[in-house]
């Protein structure tokens, strides 16, 4: 007789992020998620997310750079939606960056990011295509020139590109230079 292993019906993903400043945090977070939190107390803040479902907290900690954490982002089903949450986004006041029908990451996506106070990056993006051959271009990051003489390092450095933080400043559409989007 094999044991059988019991379903579990998760309820909601947990992420807990350190921030330098939970105050200075929660004004953005605010305007990121559109509510309030549920729980405020000195250095810890968490918010209840329906949609999509997380439980989210801020936990107060001190650090000198940002941390290692890349980026956070929230897959959705279509570009409107992608566009829907750049108008909420704008409209609660936080600055919004797009990059439509980038490829990244083996995948064709149309997303927008914001960037709280610690320097912790937020995307929302729909997979627009997905699985693109190794050979596709990496479009997100800094763009290199092709050279037949350097093509193993042209690839290790837009890899490295396309994965990078957007410097720190950066902060409109027109940049030319991209958030990590892996």
């Amino acid at each position: 007789m094999q044991n059988e292993q019991k379903q579990v019906q998760a309820l909601k993903a947990h992420l807990a992020l350190n921030v330098k400043d939970v105050e200075a945090s929660l004004e953005f977070y605010r305007k990121l998620w559109g509510i309030e939190p549920s729980k405020v107390r000195t250095g810890y803040a968490k918010f209840d997310v329906q949609n999509p479902p997380l439980n989210f907290t801020l936990n107060q900690h001190v650090f000198n750079e940002r941390g290692a954490l890349s980026h956070l982002g929230i897959q959705v089903a279509s570009t409107d939606d992608v566009l829907a949450i750049r108008e909420q986004w704008t409209d609660a006041g936080l600055l919004t960056r797009d990059e439509m029908q980038t490829s990244c990451c083996y995948a064709l996506q149309d997303k927008t990011w914001v960037r709280d106070p610690d320097g912790n990056e937020w995307e929302v993006f729909v997979v627009l295509e997905d699985n693109l051959p190794e050979t596709a271009p990496c479009e997100c990051g800094t763009k290199l020139e092709d050279s037949a003489s350097n093509t193993e390092a042209l690839k290790t450095e837009s890899a490295a590109a396309c994965c990078a933080p957007t410097p720190i400043g950066v902060t409109n559409a027109s940049a030319v230079s991209k958030a990590g989007c892996c």
